[in-house]
């Protein structure tokens, strides 16, 4: 074989399904060099990971491909809750839920809302937009292994359709390469958690009759409990594309070449209560869920995210979210290291902040899916259903890490949501005019450190943009208030200072990823605002000196 040696890059994604994809458009947003590989040819055929929740859309909405988004998830975008029934053609059908969001309330807390885009269709969109801003994507090549030192990480990649080697040199590496990831093994790095959860295979099927028995229900996804049966039946383009969940049981000695396609048709006209169903199947592909956590997240130059770093149960498409979200919560922290606008030492938050999300996080999916009693889960539901699930799409918190004034005894995941504005929580939306234009404070949270401030905070404005000029950090200061010399005009009827939990003359300062670093209540008269603010900078950004 051929070997070259290759360039030196900022930052190595190994991995280019949903995480790594996010990463490389999150880090060509902040205009971090990388180089992405992916072992398989291109993004994914099958329709999975569709759930996009509402954090996860604030994240693609700054990033730039909202839009983008949800154009090509236009043919789902009347798709809403969750049936779950004995067959379809059955009496017995129950709404688990029939509205992500009944009556438009989640208006109140952000400027967008969930999105069902299946991966095979969101991937494209991703990869698409990387590269646009310039990011190194590569399908067909392989991490074959690799070595790190106190500079970096020296990698060694195959192109798996020539054989040809080459070595690139990285600063860091992260590793989205899934839920068996060689990475994370080449680590030594173990697991926790209860482990396997259930198994299923997931079939892709035609069926044009279909559609006229599934009828106006416009299901996400449909469990049907028959237990001659049972399955989940998700809806591709509720026409004729459709997928099927069957529970599958290798812990039981079940071989996946019993799968046949008769088998799976049968399944199927069992499952929809249908028994003579013209279908064709068109795909197969075995899935394993289970509730897994890396001991840790980082070791050295080299980081785990996504799968690698957590498994979770479906239900719910926490698993896809949180990976998506560990990636924003690096690319800004290592854009500001790579930047030399911050210490080394931040990059330690990333495991602080992000493993304890996941913790809790895959316990509320595995909680979810006894719950809706996912085919081939047998486990029992805990006494009454979940009814506050944004606390765990928007209420994640970081008790510790890169913030100042939090209670680190707080869990990561509340029992229920409330935006404060509190120090660790995300920052919360409040619509707003800056020159004449419309936008959620939320937009302002991407490129730089924020810094918010009331009418009555000139010296927390003139402070943060002293201490801008001094540390070299991208520090962007907002005054907010009616005055002609405010830079943002809340709407009628909206006070700031309330949402953030501060006063006109107290000061919020938000980190890229739109969470709160540390919020002060008053202007603190005869407190050195400089000082206090420094403090503050200093101690998010692990700044020494």
């Amino acid at each position: 074989m051929n070997s070259k040696v290759g360039d030196r890059v900022p930052v190595l994604i190994v991995g280019g399904s949903l995480v790594g994809l996010s990463a490389s458009l999150f880090l060509s947003r902040l205009g971090v060099g990388h180089l992405l590989v992916e072992k398989h040819s291109g993004t994914s055929h099958h329709p999975r990971g569709r759930g996009n929740n509402v954090r996860t859309m604030e994240l693609f909405r700054a990033a730039g491909v909202e839009q983008a988004i949800r154009e090509a998830a236009s043919v789902l975008a009347e798709n809403h809750g969750i049936l779950q029934a004995d067959t379809l053609t059955g009496a017995d059908q129950e709404w688990l839920f029939k509205e992500i969001d009944p009556g438009g309330a989640l208006a109140r807390f952000s400027p967008t809302g969930w999105c069902l885009c299946s991966q095979n269709d969101l991937e494209p969109v991703l990869l698409r937009r990387a590269r646009e801003l310039g990011g190194d994507l590569r399908f067909g090549t392989e991490l074959t292994e690799f070595e790190q030192d106190g500079d970096g990480v020296t990698a060694t990649l195959k192109d798996r359709a020539t054989g040809e080697l080459r070595t690139v040199r990285a600063d860091y590496l992260i590793a989205a390469d899934g839920p068996r990831s060689p990475v994370r093994e080449r680590l030594g790095i173990g697991q926790d958690g209860p482990g396997d959860l259930f198994h299923n295979v997931s079939i892709t099927f035609r069926a044009k009759r279909l559609a006229d028995v599934v009828g106006d229900r416009r299901f996400i996804a449909c469990y049907l409990t028959n237990p001659q049966g049972d399955g989940a039946l998700l809806p591709v383009d509720n026409q004729e594309q459709w997928v099927f969940h069957a529970p599958w049981h290798p812990e039981h000695g079940e071989p996946l070449e019993d799968f046949t396609d008769e088998r799976c048709a049968a399944h199927i006209r069992t499952a929809v209560g249908v028994p003579d169903l013209e279908l064709e199947i068109t795909g197969k592909a075995p899935w394993h869920a289970a509730e897994r956590v890396a001991r840790r997240y980082r070791e050295g130059r080299v980081f785990l995210a996504g799968d690698s770093a957590h498994e979770m149960s479906p239900t719910g498409a926490f698993g896809s979210n949180t990976g998506i979200q560990d990636a924003h919560n690096l690319a800004w922290k290592l854009a500001a290291v790579l930047g030399g606008w911050a210490g080394p030492r931040l990059l330690e938050t990333y495991g602080e902040e992000r493993q304890p999300v996941a913790r809790e996080t895959g316990a509320r999916a595995s909680a979810r899916s006894a719950e809706h009693r996912h085919p081939g889960y047998d486990a029992v539901p805990g006494a009454g259903r979940q009814k506050n699930v944004l606390a765990v799409a928007l209420g994640y918190r970081y008790p510790v890490g890169a913030v100042v004034g939090t209670d680190p005894q707080l869990s990561a995941v509340p029992e229920s949501f409330a935006s404060t504005g509190e120090p660790g929580t995300r920052a919360p939306h409040l619509w707003v005019r800056q020159a004449g234009v419309r936008l959620s404070l939320l937009d302002l949270f991407e490129e730089s450190m924020v810094l918010l401030t009331g009418p009555e905070g000139a010296g927390w404005k003139a402070a943060a943009e002293r201490l801008a000029e001094r540390h070299g950090i991208p520090l962007a200061a907002y005054r907010v208030g009616g005055g002609p010399d405010h830079e943002l005009a809340p709407e009628p009827g909206r006070d700031w200072a309330e949402a953030y939990g501060t006063t006109p003359g107290g000061a919020v300062l938000v980190r890229p990823d739109g969470f709160v670093a540390w919020r002060s209540p008053a202007e603190e008269p005869g407190a050195d605002q400089l000082a206090v603010l420094d403090g503050a900078l200093r101690a998010v950004l692990r700044l020494e000196g």
